[in-house]
């Protein structure tokens, strides 16, 4: 099995993902916070790569059905129903609903990668479920971290070395690239007290001065879902469920 992690969707093209298997992680706080809208019931995420796209889309769903929701700095956005915190999606809010949701780093990342065969979404908080998923498919990974403003992001760097981890265990030996090598060292740096790393990150300081410190915590939790979001046709639900 050979596996490739990109640090950063800047250094890959589009079409790069053609007729691949990916997974996208943006664990502050784009896929923390899909994973947990898809577990708590939504009917579907349209994830999209600016704001005034997520505006036209939304525009031509069903009225009170579709939501929009994301941020843009870790702000909700004017205008929007729900901002990027996993917490304003619960069950009461979102379950049976079409959201179309903008994120500054993570949605880009999902929209670049969306000519894959198949395409995954990974966070802490499900990332043995996404592990196990991509076991059982048996085929060659992309991961892509989505980073920050085009930057390598710590958190999302650790969560890849994490998935490394997972499947070297299964697969023993896995051919990976340079990038895959470099996340799997940060994952061990950080493994055991990955808030902390969290609270530390570019990212999480914040987060932090903004008030989500207690989003922090949460996205920090590993294995507390067992959701995997699957993207195809231009929307994301839960691949056990579609």
């Amino acid at each position: 099995m050979k596996l490739n992690v990109f640090l950063s969707p800047l250094i890959v093209d589009e079409l790069y993902f053609t007729g691949k298997t990916t997974v996208v992680i943006d664990v502050l706080r784009a896929t923390s916070t899909i994973v947990t809208a898809i577990n708590n019931g939504v009917k579907e995420i349209v994830p999209v790569a600016s704001v005034e796209f997520a505006v036209k889309v939304s525009g031509g769903m069903f009225g009170g059905q579709t939501l929009l929701g994301g941020e843009r700095n870790t702000k909700k956005i004017e205008g929007f129903a729900l901002g990027n915190s996993p917490f304003e999606y619960t069950k009461e809010v979102i379950e049976g609903k079409s959201i179309v949701f903008y994120s500054t780093n993570g949605t880009k990342a999902i929209v670049k990668a969306k000519f894959s065969e198949q395409l995954f979404i990974c966070s802490f908080l499900n990332i043995t479920a996404i592990a196990k998923h991509v076991i059982s498919l048996n085929t060659n990974l992309e991961i892509i971290c989505a980073g920050r403003n085009n930057y390598l992001s710590l958190e999302d760097s650790v969560c890849a070395g994490m998935l490394v981890s997972k499947l070297q265990e299964h697969y023993g030996d896995l051919e990976i690239n340079d990038s895959a090598k470099a996340a799997i060292i940060l994952y061990e740096r950080f493994d055991g007290d990955i808030n902390s790393m969290l609270q530390t990150s570019d990212h999480g300081k914040i987060l932090i001065e903004n008030g989500f410190e207690a989003d922090l915590e949460y996205c920090s939790s590993l294995d507390i879902l067992n959701t995997v979001p699957y993207y195809s046709n231009g929307v994301l639900k839960n691949h056990k469920k579609s």
